[in-house]
């Protein structure tokens, strides 16, 4: 009897190379939401029962029946602009993320997998930072402190059963690049192989903690084959952190492209620095595996099909 799954935000970045990783492993049946507002149908792999909807309707509860386990990734998750509409970020990650905890615990499943973020650190100035230190600065970083109280009174009032997952910046093959402001590693590859010069909002010198979506994924299912992650949080990120000046180096040297970016004033809301503390996940065996030029090696191999088939 296969392990009943269901994803939130199925169609997105790690939620589609989640259903893929879970298929592979031939244990699990898959069903996936998602409003395809952010997502792309295209990425959701076959062998998924997929249904188009949106996490803040009540029409969710009846798709949770017999589900197991349950990955909350469903969310407004652009911090610029999730600045620009603080109304819709609260609608959609707190009120959405509240509608999915309900689901839960009319189904009586047995653990949610929910996204916080490490925008929860912004404001944190100890790196690398460790979970018990949050300081959110931003409406998108106050909407994933918000849910973190609500899955704590779930657990409290109707002992629903959580893991709250703080990412870092992950990356590889099928990242958002169709956010208003996309992750640099997207953008950066995106403009370079069009021949354009790609943007560096700030001085680039910015230093982000990038983890490959693979390795992401291994501690996914450690959530639910290790009970020792139940009621606990994690971060998950590499324990490495680099300048976005750098990153723009090692994938201009991968394109051989030295073409120069373009400087623009900062984005509000972020902080200068993060670097994940991964102390917690590495106790239970979880280690990130996949070397930074690996991981874009094959980011870059996924966008040129991408380009080809003329998705970009």
């Amino acid at each position: 009897m296969k392990i009943k799954v269901l994803i939130t935000g199925v169609a997105g970045f790690i939620g589609s190379n989640l259903a893929d990783r879970l298929i592979a492993e031939g244990k699990y049946d898959i069903i996936g939401i998602d409003n395809l507002s952010y997502g792309v149908k295209e990425q959701i792999p076959d062998g998924v029962k997929f249904y188009k909807l949106d996490i803040r309707d009540r029409d969710i509860y009846p798709v949770f029946n017999n589900v197991e386990y349950v990955f909350h990734f469903a969310a407004k998750n652009c911090i610029n602009d999730c600045q620009l509409d603080p109304v819709e970020t609260s609608d959609i990650n707190v009120t959405g993320t509240v509608n999915v905890f309900e689901a839960c615990k009319i189904n009586n499943i047995k653990k949610i997998i929910y996204a916080e973020s490490s925008a929860l650190y912004e404001g944190c100035e100890v790196l690398p930072t460790p979970e018990k230190d949050v300081k959110p600065q931003s409406f998108y970083s106050v909407s994933k402190f918000a849910t973190m109280y609500f899955a704590e009174a779930y657990a409290k009032f109707y002992d629903l059963k959580s893991t709250a997952l703080r990412y870092f910046c992950v990356y590889g093959p099928r990242q958002d690049y169709r956010r208003t402001i996309p992750p640099v590693f997207s953008s950066f590859i995106i403009k370079l192989l069009k021949g354009k010069q790609p943007t560096i909002f700030g001085t680039g010198e910015k230093r982000r903690d990038f983890v490959y979506v693979d390795d992401v994924n291994d501690f996914h299912i450690k959530c639910i084959e290790d009970d020792r992650t139940t009621g606990k949080v994690f971060n998950l990120g590499s324990g490495r952190n680099y300048s976005i000046n750098a990153i723009y180096k090692i994938i201009s040297e991968l394109l051989k492209n030295d073409s120069k970016p373009i400087y623009k004033p900062d984005q509000p809301g972020e902080a200068f620095a993060n670097l994940a503390d991964i102390t917690e996940a590495k106790k239970l065996g979880w280690q990130p595996k996949t070397e930074l030029s690996a991981g874009l090696k094959a980011s870059i191999e996924f966008i040129k099909k991408e380009l080809e088939e003329g998705r970009v």
